[in-house]
């Protein structure tokens, strides 16, 4: 290990409070350019020159502003293909949403949402096989997301708290959108009748929502039940996981995929 003398430091210190870079003192005497770049931070503190700490202040914990719409959206993303990850006990935990690469807008509306609910925060995405992990990094996820836990969401019991569940109220199609941008989509089905002694191809579209928890099948399907969607559970393959809106046959059921498709639509 080289030790650098007290004449070294205070050489590199000169040098630095002159206004040179780092890595030009780094060069010149010979030094590290980490050693260089703690000499500085410990001269800096010692002058009292080094920036506050700022952290971002929490809706739950400080009261600051929250965007209601956009985190019943987010709500509704976690619920569906997100999580909260410890990377080790000393980072930042950060919430991640997998987006596939075929729906950039569904992309675009994820980092906006948690640009909204976390202005303060850092935001980035993580390029993945055929995918992109959307991901926010803030100390205060668990006051936000408090369905958060150890194992898999289907699993353990998986509830809204009251604040939770009066901002999903006060926006329902935002949560709804955000649950079928992680779990749902909207599809083209067909069949065939007859028309005048023909037999003819008929298609309608279809909604379906997928996931294993029966806790968020029952949050969907309440939210729906509030905004008069009906709905029907479609069991594939033996697995009663898929929640259905169709409009087939009757005119409430094409009135609720016309409310569907005003309010989530596609994904892009």
């Amino acid at each position: 290990m080289n030790f650098h003398g007290t004449e070294v430091r205070q050489k590199a210190l000169t040098l630095l409070r002159g206004g040179a870079k780092n890595a030009d003192v780094a060069r010149s005497l010979n030094v590290p350019l980490g050693t260089v770049g703690y000499w500085k931070h410990l001269d800096r503190a010692a002058r009292g020159e080094c920036p506050e700490r700022h952290d971002p202040k929490c809706p739950r914990c400080d009261g600051r502003d929250l965007d209601e719409a956009a985190y019943a959206y987010l709500l509704g993303l976690y619920l569906g293909d997100g999580h909260i990850s410890h990377y080790s006990e000393h980072r930042v935990p950060n919430l991640m949403i997998t987006c596939t690469e075929s729906w950039p807008g569904l992309m675009d509306d994820c980092e906006r949402a948690m640009r909204a609910v976390f202005p303060e925060n850092s935001v980035c995405r993580v390029r993945k096989t055929g995918c992109r992990n959307v991901k926010v990094y803030s100390k205060h996820l668990h006051c936000l997301f408090p369905q958060h836990g150890p194992g898999k969401k289907h699993e353990r019991p998986i509830a809204l708290e009251p604040w939770q569940q009066a901002i999903v109220g006060a926006h329902p199609w935002e949560f709804i959108k955000g649950l079928i941008h992680s779990d749902g989509c909207r599809i083209t089905n067909w069949t065939t009748r007859m028309v005048a002694g023909e037999r003819k191809r008929y298609e309608y579209p279809r909604y379906f929502f997928t996931n294993v928890s029966e806790d968020i099948r029952r949050l969907y399907t309440d939210t729906l039940d509030k905004l008069g969607v009906e709905w029907t559970h479609c069991t594939r393959n033996g697995d009663p996981f898929n929640i259905s809106v169709a409009r087939k046959a009757s005119v409430a059921r094409k009135a609720s995929v016309a409310l569907m498709d005003a309010h989530v639509g596609p994904k892009y």
